[in-house]
């Protein structure tokens, strides 16, 4: 086992958690700025009613809107993050990682697992943004590796939901090797000819789309999704120029071929499936 991450002994598993956008029986839009009635939200599976924006979901919450009931099994959940490098900003590390775990009730920032889509198998991975912005440790990094060896070894394809920052500054160039680690264990999964499906979802940023998060088979992304790696504000002030309207979001990178389809949430499992029955040479159902 590397020296950056160690293997839990308290015997704790991921447990499944609801988090709440906000108080009370109203919530603000982020996007079109509307006052909304949070039951009609959580009835459009966390959309707005009013102009269809995505807000952001928990990871587990996502895992329940994808896969089939009682299918997802979650793996690798007795890892933990140490703290390789001694790093201290106005808190130290470890004492982030401590609330985050708390915060979000998960181990890290992705959970990975074997699921049903649809009745068709797969591995799947997704991200929790709440853990530290989604950010790419060498726990994380790991994590997807085996998930992608798992899928190899059962010969299953891929699904990797991304809503990250990018690499966890904490862990300096560890981090950044798990760009390359992923990478690596995506190259093997494809000349094992395993699909790999790739879900952007608002943000996917900095070396997370540097890496796996671009390498799909097939790239999906919500609407209005932010994806880049470097921030729009900081790009700006690099080339000294005004960027484009919607630079940096879905619809500017389906118009520029960056990605492959921009899926409404509420339609997203039922394409999942579709992609999935394809490459296992399922017949399409009728109707």
């Amino acid at each position: 086992m590397a020296a950056w991450f160690r293997r839990k002994t308290d015997g704790s598993e991921g447990k499944p958690s609801r988090v709440h956008i906000a108080e009370g029986l109203w919530i603000k839009c982020d996007s079109c700025k509307e006052i909304v009635y949070r039951a009609e939200v959580e009835r459009a599976g966390r959309v707005c009613p009013k102009c269809l924006y995505p807000f952001r979901v928990s990871a587990r919450e996502r895992v329940a809107l994808l896969a089939d009931p009682g299918t997802f099994e979650e793996r690798d959940t007795n890892l933990e993050t140490t703290d390789p490098l001694g790093f201290r900003d106005t808190k130290k590390y470890r004492d982030r990682v401590r609330a985050a775990v708390e915060k979000t009730k998960t181990d890290e920032a992705v959970v990975t697992g074997v699921a049903r889509i649809g009745g068709v198998p797969a591995v799947l991975c997704v991200f929790e943004f709440g853990f530290l912005g989604g950010s790419m440790g060498s726990v994380v990094g790991e994590k997807l590796t085996r998930a992608i060896e798992l899928a190899i070894d059962k010969h299953l394809p891929v699904v990797i939901v991304s809503a990250s920052g990018g690499a966890r500054m904490q862990e300096g160039i560890l981090s950044l090797m798990q760009m390359a680690k992923t990478a690596a264990a995506l190259e093997r999964l494809g000349e094992r000819r395993l699909p790999y499906v790739s879900v952007l979802t608002d943000p996917t940023t900095g070396g997370v789309t540097a890496s796996f998060a671009m390498l799909g088979d097939i790239i999906l992304a919500e609407p209005r999704a932010l994806i880049g790696f470097a921030g729009p504000r900081v790009i700006a002030e690099t080339i000294r120029q005004p960027l484009p309207e919607g630079f940096q979001r879905s619809e500017f990178l389906l118009e520029h071929g960056q990605i492959d389809f921009i899926v409404d949430r509420r339609e997203l499992k039922e394409t999942l499936r579709r992609i999935l029955a394809f490459f296992a040479g399922e017949p399409p159902r009728s109707g």
